[in-house]
């Protein structure tokens, strides 16, 4: 394992940055760096949006809960799991999703309930089976939020979806032999969503 005092001779400084958008949905940055050797580069562009979680939820006969779902990035309907933002709240009671340029991990019993909230609301399931399987950088090239990925096992439903104004998705279940096919067929496309289905196949 390597020496993490080495790691301060690899750090950038950060000199300079301008917000060109900032907003409850994103902050998306403009910056200079000094890299170790002392010059200067710019422009890298980085963002801040909110902390999210993915569900991989399965139910009784094992099936898989997906949902499918337009992307407006790819312009295209694809499968995913449940997933959603985890909104932070201060000691009134009043989400701060709005301060994103200041994003940092929460505490895991909050990105939880977040993850049971998203998993009723999108699908109509509950499960009593929980499971963190692990926190990672959503993308950590350009991005500072983190993506929190759970398993919830024995899910069953217990009311109709509950969706927000610019939600439009429908509930699906799925083999795993079935989400390879989609997978492969490049219709299961969520990078984090394939990583957090293999972490559920994990024996650890």
């Amino acid at each position: 394992m390597n020496d993490n005092n080495s790691d301060k001779e690899l750090i950038w400084e950060e000199v300079s940055v301008e917000h060109i958008v900032n907003d409850e949905w994103i902050d998306f940055r403009r910056s200079a760096y000094r890299f170790p050797d002392g010059n200067v580069f710019e422009p890298y562009y980085s963002y801040s949006r909110r902390n999210y979680v993915v569900i991989v939820a399965s139910d009784t006969e094992g099936n898989y809960l997906c949902v499918r779902q337009f992307r407006q990035g790819i312009k295209k309907v694809t499968v995913e799991f449940p997933a959603g933002g985890i909104e932070v709240k201060d000691s009134t009671g009043n989400a701060h999703d709005n301060n994103l340029s200041n994003n940092y991990k929460v505490d895991e019993k909050v990105a939880l309930e977040a993850a049971v909230r998203e998993l009723k609301e999108e699908t109509g399931y509950v499960s009593d089976e929980w499971k963190h399987l692990i926190t990672v950088p959503s993308n950590p090239t350009i991005a500072d939020n983190y993506a929190y990925i759970f398993e919830a096992k024995n899910c069953r439903k217990v009311t109709e979806q509950e969706l927000d104004d610019m939600e439009f998705l429908n509930v699906e279940k799925y083999n795993l032999c079935d989400i390879d096919t989609l997978i492969n067929d490049g219709v299961f496309l969520q990078p984090m969503h394939i990583m957090a289905l293999l972490m559920s196949k994990r024996k650890v």
